[in-house]
């Protein structure tokens, strides 16, 4: 009887200790974010003045995209910049239907890709530059903008971005807003992470003069690092994170300008959320396993003023969510096994579920807390209504649990490239309307 309470202890010993270990392991690789929320709140974001206006492509990689594509180019023709300093190139790519000549019609140079064995993002953008390469070897593009075709942009969005790239920025990404952050729970927790992503990640960064990372779409990259890479070399099923893991890793730093402002269109049932956060998720993965060696080695042989972009980056790619997936699952065991007699009960049943508890309800606080912050500070750019704002503070962290079973199935199962249906067609000028109207 003493032998088994013996080892019951010391098998009860060594879940506590690992408990305990994780939750330090958390707080020691992450409380920097924390740093960065005080940043934010204390100090204000540089400004960048233009010296002179430059000349830029926009790339648009769209697939079946005939009910939003025109509402992008019609908000890019319409920007407070010259409009000879910006073409569209839009990539129809494996499209069925009239993606091309909608496009055509509103005066986008369009290039037709049909590829049914490489299916990506990262291949249309890679067929699209080459093909300006091929038949523009005189246009001198100083950047190269990308773009979801369901996107829709402010009218000073190239202005800004044209002041950060003045600054002498090889990379950099945008103020993503949402288009319809009020359809549901769904589609205003991808709002508030993308907010809160671009004010209390970005923008820190930006102000601490460290590297931002991009993040699918609105952003640009200088034309001679695409030049150097041969095109668009990036082809994992997130190519947005693998340009920035491989950039900061070469100690190419990624600037952020909060003052470009774009509207991105969101899931909004969840079917279609699982797909695209799952083919996230196991891009994640992906980006890690290769890249996490340079980016390790970059904290200590980067220039001075690089390394922590590089231990940034390699947080955000860190599998954190499996770490506490394994807890969850390990003490999730103890219980059963206390359960079916192997150990003592009582103490192994009421160490574990403690431990459950404590991992779900730190996760849940801190996403609400994230959530509550993000929407205050940023609530007149949220256009929707004050009911549905709050509500949001509280749907949040169920969004965000459901990322767990999302990166445990990423974990074990093959993903393949699939598109997300965007319906959502609006004009610019009614978020324009809307900012008046809460002015």
């Amino acid at each position: 009887m003493i032998e088994m309470l013996a080892e019951s202890m010391a098998r009860l010993s060594f879940v506590d200790t690992f408990n305990f270990c994780v939750f330090l392991a958390f707080t020691c690789c992450y409380t920097y974010q924390l740093f960065y929320v005080f940043v934010v709140l204390t100090r204000k974001a540089p400004v960048a003045r233009a010296q002179r206006d430059h000349k830029f492509a926009v790339l648009i990689a769209a697939r079946n995209e005939s009910a939003v594509i025109g509402d992008l180019i019609r908000s890019i023709r319409a920007q407070n910049y010259p409009a000879h300093l910006i073409d569209i190139f839009v990539i129809a790519d494996n499209c069925t239907d009239n993606t091309g000549e909608i496009a055509r019609s509103h005066g986008a140079q369009v290039y037709t890709r049909n590829n049914k064995e490489q299916i990506g993002k990262g291949y249309a953008l890679d067929h699209g530059l080459k093909a300006i390469w091929r038949d523009h070897p005189h246009d001198d593009y100083e950047a190269y903008f990308v773009f979801d075709a369901d996107n829709v942009l402010d009218a000073n969005y190239f202005r800004e971005m044209n002041a950060t790239f003045d600054a002498g920025a090889k990379a950099s990404t945008s103020y993503r807003n949402s288009k319809n952050f009020g359809s549901n729970w769904i589609s205003a927790g991808y709002g508030v992470w993308f907010m809160r992503e671009a004010k209390f990640l970005n923008q820190a960064r930006l102000t601490l003069n460290t590297s931002a990372a991009v993040s699918g779409t609105g952003f640009f990259i200088a034309a001679d690092i695409l030049k150097a890479a041969g095109g668009w070399k990036w082809h994992l099923l997130t190519e947005d994170i693998e340009f920035s893991a491989s950039s900061i890793a070469d100690g190419v730093r990624i600037a952020y300008c909060p003052t470009a402002v774009f509207y991105d269109e969101q899931p909004t049932t969840f079917r279609e959320s699982w797909n695209q956060r799952f083919r996230w998720a196991k891009g994640f993965y992906q980006v890690f396993g290769r890249y996490s060696g340079r980016l390790v080695k970059g904290i200590f042989t980067n220039p001075r003023g690089y390394r922590f972009a590089c231990y940034d980056m390699l947080m955000t790619l860190a599998p954190g969510m499996l770490l506490s997936i394994i807890t969850i699952t390990l003490n999730a065991v103890i219980v059963v096994l206390a359960l079916t007699g192997v150990m003592t009960t009582g103490v192994a049943i009421m160490s574990s579920l403690s431990s459950i508890f404590f991992c779900l309800f730190n996760y849940v606080m801190f996403m609400f807390v994230y959530g509550v912050l993000t929407t205050f500070v940023e609530w007149n750019k949220i256009h929707t209504s004050t009911a549905r704002k709050i509500g949001s503070m509280f749907t949040f962290p169920l969004f965000m649990l459901t990322y767990i079973p999302i990166a445990l199935v990423a974990l074990v199962k093959k993903c393949t490239w699939k598109p997300t249906a965007h319906t959502i067609s609006v004009d610019v000028s009614e978020f324009a309307e809307l900012k008046k109207q809460q002015a």
